[in-house]
């Protein structure tokens, strides 16, 4: 059993869920296709998965007092899976056994793979055998690449020498030494996209990644978590009340740290049957069999579908309390259709990163400004310079959105991008991700947007995500990504990529008309380019580099 001391201390996530498992162990947890697990159950699984991990000999081989920000003394565990109840058993048993587990994008080819396994320095990888040739193809180039687990799926693929099948190991019993007692100091590793530039490995201590970002600071409140017996006795209270339907991939950042909101409250996670595609129909369907009652979505890309086929109507979701939206902007008229046809729902808003966890969040009303959000107490706006901490009331407090105390360790190998994006302003140690941002005189912030997508256009500084926020409005817009090219004139100019709704159309006056509304003409585009379908990664953000390429490839167009 979990020791459940009513003393304060630091937490790991292993024994957070062990702790909810052991509260409320005869409650549902997960729910995915014909599978439905209790927490007791989901346990043992885990607990058999961390078993194998560590007869192996994976697990912890350096203590963190004597590594630096940017450095690891533990194994690391690639997650090359997509959503189903064997990605979060496997995360949740790296972390048991003292191993990292680390997400891998499952839309990556051979060279990007490569690229990730060798930075992470990955020992093992757990795998769909989907994906089981591309990992055959480039094992040999990964020399530290030693355990394998092929999780069985539709390709058929066969299992791979020297590969072990994933349900043959989840009853492996515990090694004699048993497993390791995990620390606070272990690792959470959490790679970000890598659509403006290569990936990176974000290293948090899993205390600081638990009270950021998954459950150990409850939603809405500035009192953080002090004690398993208070994890219990809150699962407890709460047991199967909360339900969450999961569409985000559980290799995004907010799809994890969601899984962990609802272990913390007790609560259920449906998945839908399709991981490969979204499928609208079928998740209003699922919504309405499992009575959800919250579903987190990437933007657009999520929202619009959903509320395309929620007003053909015919689905009961008198049961969703909320519509939780974060990793990319949501258009204020994909927005207000949900708002019309959800009215006794929420819609929040919420921004964090990779870097900095949870920082701010807003619930939408019909009055609301886009991209203006109320922060947490440990975040602020810090001078461009990065030399002091603005103030509300200051004349044009513009700089970079920050957030202090609980925040990562620094990026995995890189000491020097370390030292950049978590700087110490006036004795405290920021995390700096890189999105621009601007005090109100409320002390609400308006988040302008990632400096690394920003458009230097005749010495003015254009936030991508405001024109495409812009663009957006206009009713035919099913999708757009806007992008920087280069220009004889302007030193660089706007492009919008566009992606119109099916049987609709729109002239270029027309769009450049709907952004003169809401920003000015200098940040207009000075070309739209028509695409039949925008490119985004599985988590639904956008793809800034393909979008790029389609806006040099029309330069001369």
């Amino acid at each position: 059993m979990t020791n459940v001391s009513a003393d304060p201390i630091n937490f790991n996530l292993g024994t957070v869920f062990s702790t909810v498992a052991d509260a409320i162990g005869e409650h549902e947890f997960l729910v995915w296709r014909d599978k439905r697990f209790t927490y007791a159950e989901f346990a043992a699984r885990v607990e058999g998965v961390a078993n194998h991990l560590a007869a192996a000999g994976l697990g912890c081989h350096t203590e963190r007092p004597h590594l630096r920000g940017h450095e690891t003394g533990q194994d690391h565990l690639g997650l090359y899976l997509r959503n189903g109840n064997e990605y979060l058993e496997a995360m949740i048993a790296g972390y048991r056994a003292r191993v990292a587990p680390f997400n891998v994008s499952y839309r990556y080819v051979e060279e990007e793979l490569v690229y990730l396994l060798t930075d992470s320095r990955a020992t093992a990888l757990v795998y769909n055998a989907e994906f089981a040739p591309r990992v055959a193809a480039i094992r040999d180039r990964l020399p530290d690449l030693r355990v394998l687990i092929q999780v069985a799926d539709e390709s058929g693929n066969e299992l791979l020498p020297g590969a072990v099948d994933y349900e043959s190991i989840v009853s492996t019993p515990a090694p004699a030494e048993g497993l390791p007692e995990p620390t606070p100091d272990d690792l959470y590793v959490l790679y970000t996209g890598g659509t403006t530039g290569m990936p990176k490995g974000v290293l948090w201590r899993q205390h600081d990644i638990f009270i950021s970002a998954m459950g150990g600071r409850p939603f809405g409140s500035d009192t953080a978590l002090t004690s398993y017996a208070e994890i219990a006795e809150r699962a407890r209270a709460a047991a199967g009340a909360m339900s969450l339907l999961m569409l985000p991939p559980f290799m995004h950042g907010a799809a994890q740290w969601a899984a962990y909101n609802i272990i913390t409250m007790g609560g259920r996670i449906v998945i839908p049957d399709d991981v490969e595609r979204l499928r609208p129909d079928d998740v209003l369907r699922l919504v309405e069999r499992e009575r959800v009652l919250s579903i987190p979505v990437v933007g657009d890309a999520m929202a619009r579908p959903l509320a395309d086929e929620i007003e053909r109507g015919g689905y009961d979701l008198s049961c969703l309390i909320s519509i939780t939206n974060g990793g990319a902007p949501m258009s204020p008229t994909v927005r207000e259709r949900l708002r019309a046809v959800l009215p006794h729902a929420l819609l929040i808003d919420a921004v964090g990163s990779s870097e900095a966890g949870q920082q701010m969040n807003t619930v939408t009303t019909g009055e609301d400004k886009p991209a203006v959000f109320n922060p947490q107490s440990d975040t602020a706006v810090v001078s461009t310079e990065l030399d002091r901490v603005l103030s509300p009331t200051e004349d044009d407090p513009v700089g970079w959105l920050a957030r202090r105390d609980l925040i990562p360790l620094g990026y995995l190998g890189d000491e020097a991008k370390t030292a950049r994006t978590f700087p110490t302003i006036d004795g405290v140690r920021w995390s700096v991700p890189g999105d621009k941002a601007r005090y109100l005189p409320d002390g609400r912030i308006e988040l302008l947007g990632r400096d690394s997508v920003t458009i230097n256009s005749g010495g003015e500084k254009i936030f991508a995500e405001e024109v495409e926020r812009a663009i957006a409005a206009h009713p035919h817009i099913y999708d757009v990504v806007v992008v920087g090219r280069p220009s004889e004139r302007w030193g660089s100019e706007v492009v919008a990529i566009v992606q119109l709704a099916e049987g609709t159309s729109a002239s270029d006056e027309e769009l450049a008309d709907i952004c003169s509304r809401s920003i000015a003409r200098y940040k207009v585009p000075k070309a739209f380019i028509r695409t039949d379908k925008i490119t985004r990664s599985p988590a639904g953000k956008a793809d800034y580099r393909w979008a790029k390429d389609i806006a040099m490839a029309h330069a001369d167009a």
